[in-house]
C-alpha cells in the first residue's frame, strides 16, 4: 500500500470521481510495470515476530534503510512508517503486522523489475543482517498466532483492526498473518480496461494456484494450498471477491464508481489523524452525512484513500492491480508481472485469453474463485481442470511477451521470468504441494526448515 494520497480540494460532483479514475488512460506507449511484494521478518535467533520498538526492531530497520538509500521518511505521530524514492517512485512501507513492503517504480519491462528486486534485496540485507532479521517470502507466517504479532503504529491499522471483526472472521488473518505479491498494469482507454479487467478477474485463480505458498498455520497444515486466499473469502466480503457486474453490459469507470461509493470506508484523514468511520458509505459522506464529519465535503486525497481500501481479486485504481498472488521467495517474483504483462500487454494474448473465458457464467467464476485455495490446479471450471487452463495462460503469455521482444543485456526477452512457472507446470503440483511434500517427508512434520529454505 503506497502512501495516502494528498489533494485535500473539496469534491463537488460523481463526474470529479470518474474523472480521476480516467486520467489513468494512458497510449501503450507509456504502459508500465507496477510490482509490489510483502515479506514476513523474523528474528534470526529464535524465529519470532519482530517488534517496532527497539534497537533491533522494525522501526531501526526503516532508519537503516532512510540512511542507506536516502529517501524521503514518511512520518505518523513521531514514528517512521515508510520511505518513498522522490525521484523513482519507488516506497517502502509497512504492512499491519510489520510485513516489509516494497512498492516498486512504475519501470518499461520485466528485466527492470528484477533489476529493482535485487538491489532491494541487497540494501534490505546490509541493513537488516546486522539487527539480526531475515524476510521470509510465503504467503502466511507458517508458526505464529495471531497474539504474537506486533502491531505496527499507523492510525489507519488500529481502525481497521476494529472494524474487521464485525464484517469476517479472516480479517485479522489478512492483516497480520499473510503476504502477497501483486502487479499493476495500465490500460489505454475504457473498453481496454475493461477488457483487461474481465480478464483478469476471471484469471485470478490461475494465479492463486500458480502462487500458492500458505499450507501451514501454526506449525501445522492447515487443509488449504493458499489459505490466504482463502481467508479473502471471510475477510470483508462488501470490499471483496469476483465482482460479476464487471462482466455486465455497461461496465465502465462510472459502474466502478458506483460501486466504490457504496463500498464501506475505514477511516478519513486530517493532517496526521485518521478518524474513525468504520462501516459508513462515502455516499453518505459525499452527501454531506458523515455523522463524524457532519456537513463536511470529501476531497480527492479521501476518495484515492477509500479506493486503496477495496479489496476485490483486481482492483481499479489509475491502473489494474492483481491481487491474487500469494508471497513467494525472491526467485519467483519477478513471474507475477511476467505472466500479466504477456496476457494483457499484447493484443493478440489478450483477445486470446477473452476467448478462454468469455462463455464462463458469474457462477462458474464464483465456484472456481471458491475451489481454488483447497484443490489448486485440481480445482475445475466447465469440466477442464485449472491446471490445463493455467498451462494454455502460460502460453499465451510466452507468446506476448516473445512478440514484446525487450531484451536484457544478454538479448533474451522477457519470458525467461517465466521459467519458475513453466517448472511449476512441468511437475503439475502447486509450490505449497511441493512445500507439504518436504514437510511431510525431510523435515519431519516441522516448518522450522522454511525459515532456511524460503527465506529471502
Amino acid at each position: 500500500m503506497a502512501r495516502d494520497q494528498i489533494d485535500m480540494t473539496p469534491l463537488q460532483s460523481r463526474d470529479e470521481l470518474v474523472a480521476w479514475l480516467e486520467a489513468g488512460i494512458k497510449p501503450p506507449s507509456e504502459f508500465r510495470i507496477g510490482t509490489e511484494h510483502e515479506k514476513t521478518p523474523f528474528t534470526l535467533e529464535g524465529r519470532q515476530p519482530v517488534p517496532y520498538e527497539g534497537a533491533r526492531g522494525i522501526g531501526s530497520l526503516l532508519e537503516g534503510m532512510q540512511l542507506l538509500l536516502g529517501w524521503e521518511p514518511i512520518m505518523e505521530q513521531g514514528n517512521i512508517i515508510g520511505l518513498y524514492d522522490v525521484t523513482g517512485g519507488g516506497a517502502i512501507s509497512l504492512e499491519p503486522g510489520g510485513q516489509f513492503e516494497l512498492s516498486g517504480a512504475p519501470v518499461e519491462n520485466v528485466h527492470q523489475t528484477q533489476s529493482e528486486l535485487m538491489a532491494h534485496l541487497a540494501q534490505v540485507r546490509e541493513i537488516a543482517t546486522p539487527l539480526g532479521i531475515g524476510f521470509l517470502g510465503l504467503g502466511m507466517t507458517p508458526s505464529w498466532s495471531r497474539e504474537q504479532i506486533p502491531v505496527m503504529p499507523k492510525g489507519r491499522y488500529k481502525i481497521m483492526t476494529n472494524y474487521m471483526p464485525k464484517v469476517g472472521n479472516y480479517g485479522i488473518d489478512m492483516m497480520y498473518r499473510t503476504c502477497t505479491v501483486q502487479t499493476n498494469l495500465d490500460f489505454s482507454s475504457e473498453a481496454d480496461m475493461v477488457k483487461k479487467l474481465r480478464v483478469s478477474i476471471a484469471l485470478q485463480p490461475v494465479a492463486t494456484a500458480l502462487f500458492a505458498n500458505s499450507p501451514f498455520t501454526e506449525g501445522k497444515p492447515n487443509g488449504f494450498l493458499s489459505f490466504r486466499s482463502e481467508i479473502w473469502r471471510d475477510t470483508d466480503n462488501a470490499r471483496s471477491g469476483m465482482l460479476p457486474w464487471v462482466f455486465e453490459d455497461g461496465m465502465g469507470f462510472e459502474r466502478w464508481v458506483d460501486y466504490a461509493l457504496d463500498v464501506p470506508m475505514y477511516f478519513v484523514k486530517r493532517g496526521e489523524t485518521y478518524i474513525d468511520v468504520a462501516g459508513s458509505s462515502f455516499r453518505a459522506f459525499f452527501e454531506g452525512r458523515n455523522n463524524s464529519l457532519p456537513g463536511e465535503r470529501p476531497t480527492l486525497s479521501d476518495w484515492a484513500n477509500h479506493l486503496s481500501t477495496i479489496f476485490p481479486e483486481v482492483r481499479l485504481k489509475r491502473y489494474l492491480e492483481m491481487r491474487g498472488a500469494d508471497g513467494v521467495p525472491w526467485g519467483r517474483l519477478p513471474a507475477l508481472p511476467a505472466f500479466w504483462v504477456g496476457l494483457l500487454y499484447d493484443d493478440d494474448s489478450l483477445n486470446a485469453a477473452w476467448d478462454l473465458v468469455s462463455h464462463w457464467t458469474a457462477a462458474e467464476r464464483q465456484a472456481l474463485r471458491d475451489d481454488v485455495p483447497r484443490l489448486g490446479f485440481k480445482a475445475r471450471i466447465k469440466d477442464r481442470y485449472l491446471f490445463e487452463i493455467a498451462r494454455e495462460c502460460l502460453k499465451l503469455s510466452h507468446a506476448g511477451l516473445r512478440r514484446r521482444n525487450r531484451v536484457d543485456h544478454s538479448g533474451r526477452d522477457e519470458s525467461r521470468h517465466l521459467e519458475p512457472l513453466e517448472r511449476i507446470l512441468e511437475s503439475g503440483r502447486t509450490p505449497a504441494e511441493e512445500m507439504l511434500d518436504k514437510f511431510n517427508g525431510g523435515w519431519g512434520g516441522s516448518v522450522e526448515p522454511v525459515y532456511q529454505e524460503y527465506a529471502f
